[in-house]
């Protein structure tokens, strides 16, 4: 988009938004509102589902940022935020940095992981100074609920809130991982897409993506050596990779190269086009990944972790991260492909570093988030 196309969308969003707001907020309309997903799922799906029928519930979604809603699509936008007596969020959306926040309306940040582990938002600007690209509407939330306590500072400061706006209810997709037939069922539903895998057991490679924007996403691929992986674990093991969506996305236009699977049918899958990360972490024996937020949920499943930060002081250097990486080890750490073939084998887990990780960071995940939130919003 232009610097022209960029500035006749804001102006006309701004417009529409103060004109819209000329009309009555229906307190009882819920908004879902996303620019990273075309389907509810993840930290929408559980709260959508525990809104009782007095709620008018509306959406508007679209998979990525990148994608523009059609004209119909924007006028719905501009009117449902407008007229909505509360919108949830589940990430950075644009629409925040036009919109007007009404007497008497809410606007819920639900974001997409627990805990906190890489800075974003206004937490970066201790280390470059330059906020200029952060998202003005991180600043208009009501309400940013967390995963702990302990959590809370840093993402008061990331959105640039007072503290009392920034709630340890914990983070509502979450629920799903204390219940044993969801667990049971995402097993059986992976075993029926990959029926291969039978016997053997499954890792998920899941790393964050490199990069300070997600148009630019990137990834070392020469990091890991698949050729290696196959040969040494093939027998009892199949990989998963779930690329970051930001990554992924680049992969599919052709602006990086991943790994070619087709020498490893069998044992390799790319299940980057398969939203629901959560199924996957119910369903893998084994989760390989780095600097992603996935790790705060996948200690409520008493399973394996191998973090593989080959460019860690590169990555704190630039990126940063709200604790020191050794508070985030409650699995092992690797440092080459042979390591974690060696900490694959090994599957071990230190149990007091994974209970002293809950504690710290997502003692608010306990399977009752959703309705927390829908207490603290509505009631």
């Amino acid at each position: 988009m232009s610097f022209f196309s960029k500035a006749v969308y804001y102006c006309s969003s701004i417009l529409l938004n103060r004109l819209f707001s000329l009309l009555p907020l229906r307190r009882n309309q819920v908004l879902f509102l996303s620019d990273v997903r075309s389907e509810l799922g993840d930290n929408f799906s559980p709260v959508y589902e525990k809104l009782g029928r007095e709620y008018n519930k509306v959406t508007s979604l679209k998979a990525d940022r990148r994608l523009r809603r059609s004209f119909t699509q924007w006028l719905k936008e501009c009117y449902y935020i407008a007229t909505s007596g509360c919108i949830f969020l589940d990430d950075f959306t644009s629409s925040t940095s036009f919109i007007r926040v009404r007497n008497g309306q809410q606007l819920v940040q639900l974001w997409h992981g627990s805990g906190a582990y890489k800075k974003f938002g206004y937490s970066r600007a201790g280390n470059d100074g330059d906020i200029r690209h952060v998202n003005p509407g991180y600043r208009k939330y009501t309400l940013a609920i967390v995963s702990s306590e302990q959590v809370r500072p840093c993402f008061a400061e990331a959105f640039s809130l007072p503290l009392d706006r920034v709630a340890a209810t914990g983070v509502p997709r979450t629920d799903r991982f204390f219940d044993e037939d969801y667990l049971r069922d995402c097993k059986i539903r992976l075993s029926k897409m990959c029926p291969e895998i039978s016997g053997r057991k499954v890792i998920l490679y899941a790393p964050t993506y490199r990069g300070d924007k997600v148009e630019d996403a990137s990834y070392d691929f020469s990091k890991f050596d698949l050729e290696s992986a196959f040969q040494a674990l093939h027998d009892d093991y199949v990989i998963i990779f779930k690329w970051h969506p930001a990554l992924y996305n680049n992969i599919a236009l052709n602006k990086i190269q991943a790994y070619d699977l087709s020498h490893y049918h069998g044992f390799a899958w790319d299940f980057s086009e398969y939203r629901d990360i959560d199924g996957l972490l119910a369903a893998c024996d084994i989760l390989i990944t780095d600097y992603s937020s996935m790790i705060f949920d996948y200690a409520l499943l008493d399973k394996p972790l191998i973090l593989y930060p080959y460019d860690q002081k590169e990555y704190e250097d630039g990126r940063g991260l709200y604790f020191d990486f050794q508070d985030y080890v409650y699995g092992s750490v690797a440092t080459s492909t042979p390591e974690i073939i060696d900490q694959i084998r090994r599957e071990s887990i230190d149990e007091n570093k994974r209970a002293a990780f809950i504690r710290r960071f997502v003692s608010a995940n306990d399977g009752n988030a959703s309705d927390r939130i829908i207490e603290r919003v509505f009631h």
